[in-house]
């Protein structure tokens, strides 16, 4: 007779569903994000946009070539603090590039509404 094996889905059995509520809140924080996204590449790959005029202003001297290295210092440190140093826990500060973003999503939504166009 053939050994019976545990059940290995039994540590799942207490698991619940989300509820209605909380999809509805995610999904609508996921479509503020991508609407913050969209806009922000907009802004950034148009033309005469962000992208382009910083680049201008960076390349133009060689004292302002010199905050690049500032600015991927800047970068890094900020990387630091969002991220967790273990893998498995999480910190608060790491939900703040998405507040950030929904808030990003937020004013491009009004700027539609408003204007008619991002």
């Amino acid at each position: 007779m053939a050994k019976q094996e545990p059940n290995k889905y039994l540590k799942n059995k207490d698991i619940k569903p989300e509820s209605k509520a909380s999809v509805l809140t995610a999904t609508v924080r996921m479509g503020l994000m991508l609407v913050g996204i969209i806009g922000l590449a907009l802004e950034l790959f148009r033309e005469d946009g962000w992208l382009s005029t910083i680049t201008s202003k960076l390349f133009e001297s060689t004292t302002s070539m010199l905050m690049i290295p500032v600015i991927i210092l800047a970068l890094w440190l900020l990387n630091k603090w969002v991220s967790s140093p273990n893998k498995s826990e999480t910190k608060k500060s790491g939900d703040l590039p998405m507040y950030f973003m929904m808030a990003v999503g937020v004013f491009y939504l009004v700027r539609l509404y408003t204007t008619g166009s991002f």
